[in-house]
């Protein structure tokens, strides 16, 4: 194995050691605190970790969960690997790229739970003014409904509880799921996209993906952001990449769990297909978990509370 992937790892392990390390510790501070105490004093802790990566980043990519960002990640990875020659197969990180290549730059992921927590500012995005952030969306309703499969059969206990999701075996259905307030909830959704909209032109350099326009036409939506980007993947990486994250292939990686040695991308049950995190992806797949009456009271509230910035404000056409 290549002498910088092997130090890379070895990087990585150390960081999410240390993160494992500082929240054993802080429950053990307040092991005589409530369950409510604790869980804000992790999620600024969280917010606080985040942070410090934000500010390092050269570039963010912002994404409500379930929005298509390990597809996008895979795809950034697969080109900017051939085009920098770097070695080895491990996902794109914030900076395992840039310690193999100082031409690449440090990107960092994020869903953006926490650091509202840490800077006190739930309705603004004044720690991300200064940086160049590609915001991906997706529709709120696919995005719901992806988060409802996430939650019952992919997501750790002290995520559920530490986002506001439904606990453990809860009996709840997809419809009324996506209009409750838990996390992952349509409102939820809406939320976090109406407030990056309001903030938009406040960042430095801001860059809009759109879940959809990645299905629909994948090589040009990548160059579009690649553009933004300033790193000129040629057209031959470019298809490449395409053409290894494509939905077939990110299913094979999954089954083989073979996307990095993290199981990134890994399902929870081989039997079942709900678990996997490379689920469906089908544009409009929502209405398949409805009623034709659920199906309007949805795409109502889409179109009556969602910013149209996003262009999501009449029903989405189903796409295989």
């Amino acid at each position: 194995m290549n002498t910088k992937v092997i130090i890379n790892d070895l990087l990585q392990a150390r960081r999410i050691f240390w993160k494992k390390l500082s929240r054993r510790l802080l429950h053990l501070r307040m092991i005589r605190s409530n369950e409510a105490e604790r869980l804000r004093a992790e999620r600024v802790l969280r917010g606080k970790e985040q942070n410090n990566t934000l500010q390092k980043a050269d570039f963010v990519v912002v994404s409500f969960g379930k929005s298509g960002r390990t597809w996008l990640r895979v795809m950034m990875s697969q080109a900017l690997r051939l085009h920098w020659n770097i070695p080895g197969r491990a996902m794109l990180g914030f900076d395992n790229f840039h310690n193999m290549n100082r031409q690449a730059p440090k990107i960092f992921f994020t869903h953006d739970n926490y650091i509202k927590d840490y800077a006190g500012q739930p309705d603004s995005k004044s720690p991300f003014y200064g940086k160049k952030v590609i915001l991906l969306a997706r529709d709120p309703r696919d995005t719901s409904v992806s988060n409802y499969f996430q939650w019952k059969f992919r997501m750790k206990p002290n995520k559920k509880k530490i986002n506001n999701y439904p606990a453990e075996n809860s009996d709840i259905g997809v419809f009324d799921y996506m209009t409750s307030q838990h996390g992952g909830s349509l409102a939820d959704v809406i939320g976090f996209l109406n407030i990056w909209a309001r903030e938009a032109g406040k960042i430095a350099d801001f860059h809009l993906v759109r879940y959809e326009d990645l299905r629909r036409d994948t090589a040009t939506a990548l160059r579009e952001l690649l553009d933004f980007m300033a790193i000129p993947v040629s057209d031959k990486h470019l298809a490449a990449a395409v053409e290894f994250s494509s939905y077939e292939n990110m299913k094979k990686m999954e089954e083989r769990n073979a996307s990095s040695p993290s199981g990134r991308l890994a399902p929870k049950d081989k039997d079942n297909p709900n678990s996997y995190k490379v689920r469906r992806a089908k544009v409009g797949g929502y209405r398949d978990y409805l009623e034709d009456d659920q199906v309007e009271q949805v795409d109502e509230l889409v179109a009556s509370t969602l910013d149209p910035m996003y262009q999501y404000t009449g029903p989405t056409s189903k796409q295989d």
